[in-house]
């Protein structure tokens, strides 16, 4: 909505599909939206340095953590296209500022300045989860500080329990209680001004679509129950589910009978369409003259309308789920066989009990072979074009086996209004949430796709292409700093063992653990909690993943490496200092600078574009600054 807004206020009509990247603007404008997530990039830099400055008060550990953000040319990439990504992290950092800044008031407990840094963060923070999922990282992150807080003030023993008690309240209600309240107010205004149809209708239930302007339920009349002789389309009923669908292809050789296909398809089509029959060919009904309404235990026969070929299936086993059996279109001109046959139960129905459109959730059982159609959620090859498998399942009470019927066209039966099965706000949110969280986890590569794994990203392992035209963008951080980043890491982990190893053997001496610098290493381990907390948890996804997924650890990293590096710098400085301790501090922050802004200057036309031959040829730009055989450009 963010992005939308600034192509509003900048004159961008909407008129631009952004269907897939490359696509040509063709004057259309979209400078806006592009400065806009630019600005937003941009205060990556103030706000890292003003977040280390209130943890640490170190003015080198400041500057030296935003330079390090400033010189990466792939942050630098990332945020200049109109992407959520910039605003993920503009989001993300501003809350971890406002909980910087709410430490660091303190002194002033429970006065205007304290109580609007305790609010900013917990609105940044409900901004950033409205953003991507992946904000409840950073949600996490803010909440164990939170904890660490609430336990020291614990600790004040010469403070009554009432004072913890008012901290926990203040906390609770700002850091839980407004951001559901700011995530749930956003996504009311989201649903109040996304209100027409679009090509996703179909991962909604038919009663969320009913309030989409445009779509076909839509102040939608239409008989209210289905009879024999109606064109009926048949929805899964699980969160996502797709139409029963087929097409004029056959399933390929070697995958069961080379009969035609039958998938789920997640948008509205004509060949999403079935005509309901009577099971027996021999019994007829005159629909001129006569409504016969389907009732629970009825059998049927479905009939493509586009093909004419009756849903069928036989004990062949099924493309991908071979423990289930292979669902067809069988037959001519709607005649076929008795491995047609379905039965029709309602759940929670009896007999005499009507299908109701809509509201009615069915199963279709297959007389024949006793397996209940069902879809598996499995995503077929090219050759069912990237569609759902269906089968029918041997297992009655498969939990994917309920359908309803959405479309249900019968000239012959008086319409009613659907209004009335139109859900409120909460149900249509707590299902938006449903259908977002089913189809991130589901989200897989295409052919051809340029994907990664998290091991690769902190090694700068391989970049990705973000434009292939004249001049070609490359993301991929810089070199000189991500892979600084790995060994500060290392560093700062040898550190942490060896100071705990120094402070025990102090405490088994009873003496007072003295540490100028304690503070610069506690920031430290703030700053890697966080690094792990927006990196550890994508090895245990199983959904696809790419390189700038690794964009918000990262600059939890750059800060850790402005810390620990400057906490290194101030033992060199402040132990004995001499003209020789000095010129080597002196030389060193001279050589982290100038190889940051070197590595910079060499690999920034990733960033802004390269053109000519590719770097492996002597007269092109990038020559020799292709270090890893794993980089493409």
């Amino acid at each position: 909505m963010l992005i939308a807004l600034s192509g509003v206020l900048t004159g961008y009509n909407g008129s631009f599909p952004f269907e897939k990247p490359g696509d040509k603007y063709e004057g259309v404008n979209y400078v806006g939206m592009r400065e806009f997530c630019t600005i937003l990039g941009g205060a990556l830099i103030p706000f890292t340095f003003i977040s280390i400055w209130e943890m640490t008060h170190s003015l080198n550990a400041a500057t030296l953590s935003a330079s390090l953000v400033l010189f990466d040319v792939g942050t630098l990439t990332l945020t200049q296209y109109i992407l959520l990504d910039p605003i993920l992290l503009f989001f993300m950092l501003a809350s971890f500022v406002g909980i910087c800044k709410f430490r660091s008031a303190a002194l002033s407990e429970f006065r205007v300045n304290w109580w609007f840094w305790l609010i900013f963060t917990g609105v940044t923070m409900a901004c950033c989860v409205c953003v991507k999922f992946v904000g409840l990282f950073q949600v996490t992150f803010i909440g164990l500080m939170t904890i660490v807080d609430l336990w020291f003030i614990l600790g004040k023993l010469s403070k009554p329990i009432s004072y913890t008690v008012k901290h926990f309240v203040a906390r609770f209600v700002c850091l839980i209680i407004l951001p559901i309240l700011v995530y749930v107010g956003f996504f009311y205004i989201h649903l109040f001004i996304l209100n027409k149809s679009g090509n996703g209708d179909g991962f909604y239930s038919s009663a969320f679509q009913s309030k989409l302007q445009g779509n076909s339920l839509h102040n939608a009349s239409m008989p209210k129950d289905v009879s024999f002789g109606a064109i009926v389309t048949l929805k899964n009923h699980r969160t996502g589910g797709g139409y029963l669908h087929s097409h004029w292809h056959l399933y390929p050789e070697n995958v069961g009978a080379k009969q035609q296909q039958i998938t789920t398809y997640a948008h509205k089509d004509e060949n999403n369409r079935w005509l309901v029959k009577l099971y027996n060919d021999d019994e007829k009904i005159n629909f001129n003259d006569t409504v016969r309404y389907i009732k629970h235990g009825d059998m049927i026969r479905l009939e493509h309308v586009p093909t004419r070929r009756n849903l069928h299936s036989h004990r062949e086993p099924a493309p991908i789920t071979k423990k289930h059996y292979q669902v067809t279109g069988y037959g001519e001109n709607g005649t076929g066989d008795y491995n047609d046959v379905w039965k029709v139960f309602v759940d929670g129905g009896s007999d005499g009990n009507v299908v109701s459109a809509v509201t009615s959730k069915i199963k279709l059982v297959h007389v024949l072979q006793h397996c209940v159609l069902t879809t598996s959620n499995k995503q077929l090859p090219k050759w069912a074009f990237e569609q759902h498998e269906v089968t029918c399942s041997p297992n009655l009470r498969d939990t994917n086996s309920y359908w309803n019927v959405e479309d249900n066209i019968n000239p012959k039966l008086p319409n009613v209004s659907f209004e009335v099965y139109s859900p409120n706000f909460f149900a249509r949110f707590i299902e938006s949430h449903a259908v977002m969280f089913q189809g991130n986890a589901g989200l897989k590569p295409k052919e051809g796709e340029v994907t990664s794994k998290p091991w690769q990203w902190p090694i700068n392992y391989k970049g990705q292409f973000f434009s292939g035209n004249n001049y070609k963008i490359y993301l991929l951080g810089n070199p000189v700093i991500w892979w600084g980043n790995i060994v500060v890491m290392v560093l700062y982990n040898l550190i942490s063992v060896w100071k705990a190893i120094i402070n025990k053997r102090r405490n088994n001496q009873n003496e007072a653990v003295a540490d100028s610098n304690q503070q610069l290493l506690t920031t430290c381990n703030w700053l890697f909690i966080g690094w792990g907390l927006h990196y550890i948890p994508f090895y245990a996804m199983g959904r696809v993943l790419y390189f700038h997924h690794y964009f918000s650890a990262f600059l939890y990293s750059s800060m850790l490496t402005g810390v620990t590096i400057s906490y290194l710098l101030e033992i060199i400085k402040t132990s004995k200092p001499t003209l020789i301790r000095k010129t080597i501090y002196d030389g060193l922050i001279g050589l982290i600078y100038a190889s940051a802004i070197y590595s910079f200057y060499l690999y920034s036309p990733l960033a802004y574009g390269m053109s000519g031959p590719v770097s492996t040829e002597q007269n092109s730009t990038m020559f020799g600054l292709r270090w890893l055989d794993s980089w493409e450009f």
